[in-house]
């Protein structure tokens, strides 16, 4: 493995391992600064979402970084006041312009709400119209999707979800794996509180790599794709050395232990039923 390695999603689209993640980057010049330099150092992922106020700087970004857009796996996401068929459409091609490029590679539901099914329709239908290369949904619980899959004509390719080793969600890894559905990570340092897992800092220690690689080693390795954020080029850089070592099976189990169910991000629940946002 290493950072152009791929999974590949149900419908044979190749989604890297390895992306950058933009959520809360929101100054104009340090988005533009943070997404160059992941491509510099060699990612070929890069998530955002209309709702984070970024897309016309990640678009910029890439335009400047010299990388074919093609080489680029780009995502984002409707957020909640979008949802329904025909806004869900109106924000796709409001994210397209702001990230002034003619397709999307991925394209998610942001938040599981009681419109899911209409707004699904629309992913549907851009994705038949080859607008975007592979759907799917983010924050969705177990039975978010079965509600979803009960109607839906394209099972989502991909589910976006809070994921580390103290939120390890093994239920929902393990039903998104027999519907071939591929699970990414957002959180996978759970906004620095990883940093102050004692057992995280006694394997960085062991394998001689800092506690963000591995964790972020971890996900990987329990076939989860990885979305590490960073404004610091050293971090950026630091965040894509996750290919030259591997966790021991005796280790995995260790981490598997650590699994509470804490969160520290929003549960979908407060979401879907009671509009939490």
């Amino acid at each position: 493995m290493n950072i152009n390695s791929a999974t590949t999603l149900h419908n044979g689209v190749k989604m890297p391992w390895l992306g950058f993640g933009t959520f809360k980057i929101t100054e104009e010049g340090q988005v533009e600064n943070s997404v160059l330099e992941a491509l510099k150092v060699g990612y070929r992922h890069i998530d955002t979402a209309a709702v984070y106020g970024n897309e016309e700087s990640v678009g910029r970004a890439m335009k400047n970084s010299g990388v074919k857009r093609e080489e680029i796996f780009l995502t984002s996401k409707v957020w909640n006041s979008d949802q329904g068929y025909d806004s869900t459409l109106r924000a796709f091609e409001a994210s397209l312009k702001r990230l002034d490029t003619n397709y999307l590679d991925l394209y998610l539901i942001h938040w599981p709400k009681p419109l899911n099914k209409e707004t699904w329709r629309a992913l549907e239908k851009l994705y038949k119209e080859k607008r975007v290369r592979a759907i799917g949904v983010s924050n969705f619980k177990v039975y978010h999707l079965e509600e979803l899959m009960e109607s839906c004509e394209i099972v989502p390719m991909v589910n976006q979800v809070e994921y580390h080793p103290r939120l390890q969600q093994t239920d929902l890894l393990e039903f998104c794996k027999k519907h071939n559905i591929q699970l990414e990570a957002w959180g996978p340092l759970m906004q620095g509180k990883i940093f102050d897992i004692p057992l995280m800092k006694e394997l960085s220690e062991k394998y001689n790599k800092t506690i963000s690689q591995i964790a972020l080693r971890w996900d990987l390795q329990t076939g989860v794709v990885t979305i590490p954020k960073s404004v610091t080029p050293e971090r950026i850089k630091e965040n894509s050395d996750i290919f030259d070592f591997e966790i021991s099976k005796e280790d995995m189990e260790r981490i598997a232990e650590l699994n509470t169910g804490e969160r520290v991000g929003t549960d979908p629940d407060d979401v879907y039923l009671h509009n939490k946002f």
